[in-house]
């Protein structure tokens, strides 16, 4: 049975994103851009009237705010990501806080799919000129911060693409702020040209459902990280293939993800003549991806077929 040397029990457990820096720094950039228009949109759409000029400044209020939690988590994970207290690391403190995000979403979601079925049967006058302006206004906000978020989006390795769980739920975020806003557009649009005053509210409707479409999917990623499931059946297959070498048999493998592009493996396995631990852990070496093994090597009498 392998047992963990002195250098081994030293060793760093830090498996934060490789940009994970420079992640924090446009997350924060975005938090900035999206709390002055939503004071504008909420403003605007309160003077004009619009259902969904409001929807979508109340909806980025949501966002600025679960834009704020990822900017916090990526700035609690980097001063703690040395802290022996957390076992393995920090790395996935941005999945909670994308799970937090997933949350509001959904909140957001059912808030304004319910505003929105009120005003469905209870139109209110708007003012579709003023509101236009503002919601186009909001719209352009909503690109350039998903522009600043969008292209960075992965972490790589092993030819694979691995989410930043913390930076995909502040673009998600901003890119239901961006539907909303094409939304509101679209109705105020046929509004002012056709008098088509409950496609307001319809708009509103219709962005909920994506948004709450949005916000289950995050959900199922960000919890699958944090109960650790198993995170990549390609990855466990390869691990498997380069134990098992006729002589080899892994009994027991578990592989979970630790952080954005980082999984950790424990592999028990029984050979007749056993390696070294540090033999198998070699032949995993050049797997990137893997941030942390762990192999326990037992002999057996049976014989393998």
């Amino acid at each position: 049975m392998h047992a963990a040397t002195a250098a081994e029990r030293r060793h760093a457990h830090v498996f934060l994103g490789r940009r994970h820096d420079a992640h924090a720094r446009r997350t924060r950039a975005v938090v900035a851009l999206t709390a002055v228009m939503m004071v504008v949109e909420i403003a605007a759409g309160w003077w004009t009237g619009s259902m969904a000029l409001l929807a979508d400044g109340f909806h980025m209020a949501t966002h600025a705010g679960a834009l704020g939690i990822a900017a916090l988590a990526y700035g609690f994970a980097s001063r703690h990501a040395e802290d022996p207290r957390f076992t393995f690391g920090t790395g996935k403190v941005g999945d909670l806080a994308g799970f937090a995000s997933a949350l509001l979403l959904a909140a957001t979601a059912v808030a304004i799919a319910v505003e929105s079925g009120t005003r469905l049967f209870a139109p209110r006058p708007i003012a579709f000129d003023e509101a236009l302006w503002i919601a186009v206004a909001g719209l352009a906000v909503n690109v350039v911060s998903a522009r600043l978020l969008c292209d960075h989006d992965h972490e790589h390795g092993d030819g694979h693409h691995h989410h930043d769980n913390n930076l995909r739920s502040a673009y998600l975020h901003v890119l239901a702020d961006a539907l909303t806003s094409v939304f509101a557009i679209l109705a105020l649009l046929a509004g002012r040209a056709l008098g088509w005053v409950r496609m307001d509210a319809v708009s509103g409707i219709v962005g909920a459902i994506v948004i709450a479409r949005w916000s289950w999917t995050l959900l199922r990623d960000t919890g699958a990280v944090l109960v650790d499931a198993s995170a990549d059946p390609l990855l466990a297959a390869e691990i498997r293939s380069r134990i098992e070498d006729g002589d080899a048999r892994v009994n027991d493998l578990h592989v979970w993800q630790v952080g954005p592009g980082h999984f950790a493996a424990i592999v028990a396995l029984t050979a007749a003549t056993p390696h070294a631990p540090a033999v198998y852990a070699q032949r995993l070496s050049t797997l990137r991806r893997l941030a942390h093994v762990t192999i326990e090597a037992q002999p057996c009498d049976c014989d393998h077929p």
